[in-house]
C-alpha cells in the first residue's frame, strides 16, 4: 500500500489469538472481550492492520498475511503480519513474517505454493510458499517486486538475494496477485499502475523473470488510485462446464458509497489478455426535466461571497471553463463550464446563493465532484465568536520561548517558541503564530503546560488540529486541568486546519486552571497545531469547513451533497416529494482550505425521475462503505473462490474508536457469478463454516406475521450483539421495511429495502459513535430486484460491524458500527404501509476467542 495513505488513515497492528485449546502467543487475561472488538471477525490482537495479503491454503491452513504496523496504532512501519487457521474463523497469530526495516517497507502481495519448484527454493517432495510482494523504498518512493520463500510452512521467512525481481522505476506500481495459469503453463502476476487506472500483466515460469503479457484499464471506476488487483476463474449458474473470469479492482477513493471499495469486470482471459464484457461506455444521460442552472455563461441570479482576502477565489465572477491551471483534470461536466472553486488553489473559501424557487417536481437532479467534506448541522461559518474572552494566545514576541512566557515544557518542546502560520484561511488560526508540535519529522514529544488562568465563564474553546490520537497509549491530545487534575480533553481532526473545541466549565468557575497540550506519538500525524484558548458565555460552534451544496427550506439544510475527493463530477438525485410546494434555494458552500477544499457543481436540474449517478452504472463486490481490498485464496481444496476484504475505509481508519488494535476483517465470502435478470452477476455468500458458531442455544423464530407501519418489538431472544438473521418478506403497500439492530439509547442500525426503488440500504447515521468522522455516518444502499413478490436477506452483525446479503448474495452492504454494548435490540419495522415477515429466523453466534 503506498506511503501517501498515511494521509488519509491512520492506525495499528497485531500479534495473537488462539484456536480452540491453544494458547493465544502473547496473549493477556480479557483479550479480544473489548466493547467494539469483532467476535465473529479476525482482527489482531494490538496495533494496526489493513488489507490481507498473501492468502493461501496449505497443508490445512488458511493462512491470513495483512498489512500491519508492529509499533503503534496508526499506519506506518509497514511489515507483514500473519495468522493461520484450520476453519477461517478460529486463528492463531504468528510472529511479524515479513518485517519493514529502514531501507524497504513490505506493502501488499500474494503467495503461491510451487508445487513445481520453478523458482528452486523448495527441495523434492517439499514445495516453498513463495511471497510476491511490493517492496517500497522510503529513501527513493520507487515501489518494486520482490520475492521471499519459506519452507517450514510460513512461519520463517528467507528474502530472495536477487530482489528486486520487476522494477520500472514507478513510484505507483504494486500489488502482485500471482497465480499459476495452468492452461498456459508459466506463472501471472496481476499488478497495477495505480495512478494510471490500468491492470498489468506479466507472465514468469520461475517467479524471478518476468515478461509484459498486457494491460486492462482504464475502465468504469476511475476516480482514485487503483490497488489489490485479483483475476480468478468462477462458475457460472454452479456449472463446472461453464465459467467465466472475474477482475476485481480496489479503488480509494471514489467508490459507490464514498471513500475506499471494489468494482468488478466479467469477462475472459487467454493466458495474455483480460477482456471484460461489463465495461461501461458514454456519459449517463439525466432524465427529461427543466433546467435551472447550466452556468454555461454567467451565474445569472446567483449571489457570489469570494475571500475578499485572496484575489478571485474561489468562485471567481463568472463559471469556469474546466481546469483550473495546477489542477487534476476536470471532467464529468455539461458544456462549457462549470462552478469550480479551485479558482486560488484550495486556500480561498466563499459561498454562491441562488434565487429562491418552488419545488414543483419530484427530484433535484445536479451534477457534484471535488473535495469529500459534507455540511455538518450545528456548524458555523463565525471565524471567532462574538463577545470571547481572549484567555491564551500564541502572539509572543519573535524568538520568545514559551518558557520565557510561563509555560513549563517537557521533553523535546523544550526551548521552542510558536510559529508563523500560513494565510489564516488555509489553517483556521486566528492571529499570525500558533502553537505546534511537528519538529525532526514528527518524531518530538513531549509537554507544554500554560500558567494558571482563572475560569470566570461557563465555556472555554481553544483552536486546535492535527493528530487525532486519544488511544492505545500515544497521544496527541489538549488537556484541561484544575488543581493538577485533567477534568476536559480535546483532540485534533488529522488535518492542517484547527478547529474549535467547546468545553462546559460551569461547574469550576472561580477556580484555576491550565492548559496542557500532550504529544507522544511519533508516527503521522504525530503532532498538533493549537491556537486561541477563549471564555465564552455559550458553547462555541464548530467552523463548518465543507465543501458542499445544500438545498435549504425556511432556513434549514433539508438536502445535501458533497464530492468524493475526485474531480469527475457526478449525478447526485434529491427525493424532494415531501417538499412540494415549498419555496427553496440552494447554496454552494468551499469553507475547506484543506485538500481537496474545494467543489465543483453543474447542471443543476429538476425532473419526476432521479438521475442515474455514473458510478451506479457499474459493477461493485460491495455496496457498503468498509469493504476494501478483496482479495482471494490461491489453492483452495475443491477450487472454491474464498476471498477477504478489509473492513474498514481510508477516509477514517485511522479514527475509529477502537483499541489497542484498529482493522479488522470481513467475513470469508466464497464468490460465484450467477445470471440474475438476465445478466451475469457477481454472487456471494459466507463460507459454510460460519454455520459452526451458531450458538448451542435455541434461535428465535417469527412467521407469517404482518408488521404495520411503525416499529414492532419481538421478544429478549431476538436480541443479542452477535447474530445471524435470515429473514424473508413479501411485499404489501409498505414503502420502506426491514430490521433495527444493535437498538438501545437513541441507537440503532437500520436494514432495510426502499420498494419503490428497489434497493436495500444500510442507516448507520444514529448506530452509536459516529462522530469520529463526518464522512462515517451515512446511508449506504445497493439494487435488489424483487423475485416474485419476495424480498430475502442474511444478516451477521457483531459488535462493530454488520454484513448484509441480499437475494442470492448479488447485492452485499458492509458497514462499521460504534454501538453502546448495551444496545442489544433487535426489531421489525414498516414505513408508509404493511409488510409480511414470511419467515425470521435470529441465531446467536459464539466468539471465536473463546
Amino acid at each position: 500500500m503506498r506511503l501517501r495513505r498515511w494521509l488519509a488513515a491512520c492506525a495499528a497492528v497485531a500479534v495473537v489469538a488462539a484456536m480452540p485449546g491453544a494458547a493465544a502467543s502473547g496473549a493477556t487475561a480479557g483479550t479480544r472481550d473489548e466493547p467494539y472488538r469483532p467476535q465473529i471477525h479476525f482482527s489482531p490482537e494490538r496495533n494496526w492492520m489493513n488489507d490481507p495479503n498473501g492468502l493461501v491454503w496449505h497443508q490445512g491452513e488458511w493462512h491470513l498475511f495483512y498489512q500491519h504496523n508492529p509499533e503503534g496504532v496508526q499506519w506506518g512501519n509497514m511489515s507483514w503480519g500473519h495468522a493461520v487457521s484450520r476453519d477461517l474463523f478460529h486463528w492463531e497469530e504468528l510472529p511479524v513474517a515479513l518485517p519493514y526495516s529502514a531501507d524497504e517497507h513490505i506493502f501488499s502481495g500474494s503467495i503461491v505454493v510451487d508445487k513445481r519448484n520453478t523458482a528452486g527454493f523448495g527441495r523434492p517432495g517439499a514445495p516453498a510458499m513463495v511471497a510476491v510482494y511490493t517492496s517500497a523504498y522510503p529513501a527513493t518512493g520507487i515501489q518494486a517486486q520482490s520475492l521471499a520463500y519459506s519452507t517450514d510452512r510460513g512461519r520463517t521467512w528467507t528474502k530472495y538475494a536477487g530482489n528486486p525481481v520487476l522494477d520500472l522505476g514507478s513510484r505507483e506500481f504494486r500489488d502482485p496477485k500471482v497465480f499459476w495459469d495452468a492452461e498456459a503453463g508459466y506463472w501471472v502476476m496481476a499488478i497495477v499502475l495505480a495512478t494510471e487506472h490500468k491492470v498489468r500483466f506479466y507472465r514468469s515460469n520461475d517467479l524471478k523473470a518476468w515478461t509484459h503479457l498486457s494491460d486492462f484499464g482504464p475502465a468504469n471506476a476511475t476516480g482514485g488510485v487503483w490497488e489489490v488487483p485479483d483475476l480468478f476463474e468462477v462458475p457460472v449458474d454452479g456449472d463446472p462446464q461453464r465459467t467465466k473470469w472475474v477482475l476485481v479492482v480496489n479503488l480509494n477513493p471514489g467508490a459507490v458509497a464514498g471513500g475506499s471499495g471494489a468494482q468488478y469486470f466479467v469477462g475472459d482471459w487467454d493466458g495474455t489478455t483480460f477482456t471484460a464484457d461489463n465495461v461501461v461506455t458514454g456519459e449517463p444521460e439525466p432524465p427529461a426535466g427543466t433546467l435551472f442552472a447550466d452556468f454555461d455563461s454567467d451565474y445569472a441570479g446567483w449571489t457570489v461571497e469570494n475571500d475578499p482576502t485572496l484575489g478571485p477565489g474561489p468562485f471567481g465572477t463568472a463559471p469556469y471553463p474546466g481546469t483550473v491551471p495546477g489542477q487534476q483534470l476536470v471532467s464529468g461536466f455539461r458544456g462549457r463550464s462549470l462552478v469550480n472553486s479551485f479558482l486560488g488553489f484550495d486556500t480561498p473559501k466563499g459561498r454562491m446563493v441562488s434565487p429562491e424557487f418552488t419545488l414543483d417536481q419530484d427530484f433535484v437532479n445536479l451534477l457534484v465532484g471535488g473535495g469529500a467534506h459534507p455540511h455538518l448541522p450545528g456548524t458555523t461559518t463565525e471565524f471567532v465568536p462574538e463577545g470571547a474572552e481572549t484567555v491564551l494566545d500564541f502572539e509572543l514576541p519573535h524568538g520568545r520561548t514559551y518558557e520565557e512566557a510561563g509555560w513549563t515544557a517537557t521533553g523535546g518542546l523544550r526551548g521552542r517558541t510558536p510559529v508563523v502560520g500560513p494565510a489564516r484561511s488555509e489553517r483556521g488560526h486566528v492571529g499570525d503564530k500558533l502553537l505546534t508540535t511537528f519538529y525532526e519529522a514528527d518524531t518530538t514529544t513531549g509537554t507544554l503546560t500554560s500558567p494558571a488562568f482563572p475560569i470566570d465563564r461557563n465555556h472555554l474553546s481553544v483552536l486546535v488540529g492535527a493528530g487525532g490520537h486519544v488511544g492505545g497509549g500515544a497521544r496527541t491530545v489538549v488537556e484541561l486541568l484544575v488543581d493538577g487534575e485533567v477534568v476536559r480533553t480535546g483532540t485534533g481532526n488529522f488535518s492542517g486546519f484547527v478547529n474549535w473545541r467547546s468545553w462546559d466549565v460551569a461547574e469550576y468557575r472561580g477556580r484555576d486552571a491550565q492548559l496542557r497540550i500532550v504529544d507522544e506519538h511519533t508516527g503521522g500525524w504525530g503532532h498538533l497545531l493549537v491556537d486561541h484558548l477563549i471564555a465564552t458565555d455559550e458553547p462555541v460552534l464548530p467552523r463548518s469547513v465543507e465543501t458542499a451544496v445544500n438545498l435549504v427550506v425556511d432556513g434549514e439544510v433539508v438536502r445535501t451533497a458533497t464530492g468524493k475527493d475526485s474531480e469527475r463530477l457526478d449525478w447526485v438525485a434529491w427525493d424532494v416529494r415531501e417538499l412540494a410546494g415549498r419555496r427553496a434555494h440552494l447554496e454552494i458552500n468551499d469553507f475547506n482550505s484543506g485538500g481537496w477544499g474545494h467543489l465543483l457543481v453543474d447542471h443543476v436540474m429538476f425532473a419526476d425521475r432521479p438521475a442515474q449517478s455514473e458510478l451506479e452504472r457499474y459493477d461493485w463486490v460491495d455496496h457498503g462503505k468498509d469493504y476494501y481490498a478483496a482479495v482471494s485464496y490461491n489453492g483452495v481444496p475443491g477450487g472454491e473462490r474464498v476471498l477477504i476484504g478489509w473492513l474498514n475505509n481510508w477516509q477514517y481508519a485511522g479514527a475509529i474508536p477502537t483499541s489497542p488494535w484498529r482493522g479488522a476483517m470481513a467475513l470469508p465470502r466464497e464468490f460465484g457469478l450467477a445470471t440474475i435478470d438476465g445478466e451475469l452477476r457477481l454472487v456471494q455468500r459466507p463460507v459454510s463454516q460460519i454455520r459452526r458458531l451458531r450458538g448451542a442455544g435455541g434461535a428465535y423464530t417469527l412467521r407469517d406475521a404482518a408488521v404495520e407501519s411503525g416499529v414492532r418489538d419481538l421478544p429478549a431472544a431476538a436480541d443479542g450483539t452477535v447474530l445471524e438473521i435470515e429473514a424473508e418478506f413479501e411485499l404489501r403497500d409498505a414503502d420502506r421495511f426491514g430490521l433495527h439492530v444493535r437498538g438501545g439509547d437513541g441507537e440503532r442500525t437500520v436494514i432495510g429495502y426502499d420498494a419503490a426503488a428497489q434497493r436495500l440500504y444500510v442507516d448507520r447515521t444514529r448506530s452509536g459513535d459516529v462522530g469520529f468522522s463526518p464522512l462515517f455516518p451515512g446511508v449506504h444502499s445497493g439494487p435488489l430486484s424483487v423475485d416474485g413478490d419476495r424480498v430475502r436477506m442474511t444478516i451477521y452483525v457483531d459488535r462493530s460491524s454488520v454484513e448484509v446479503f441480499g437475494g442470492a448474495g448479488q447485492t452485499t452492504i458492509t458497514d462499521q458500527i460504534f454501538p453502546a454494548p448495551d444496545s442489544d435490540q433487535t426489531r421489525l419495522f414498516a414505513e408508509g404501509g404493511e409488510v409480511l415477515v414470511r419467515s425470521l429466523t435470529i441465531r446467536p453466534l459464539r466468539s471465536v476467542w473463546r
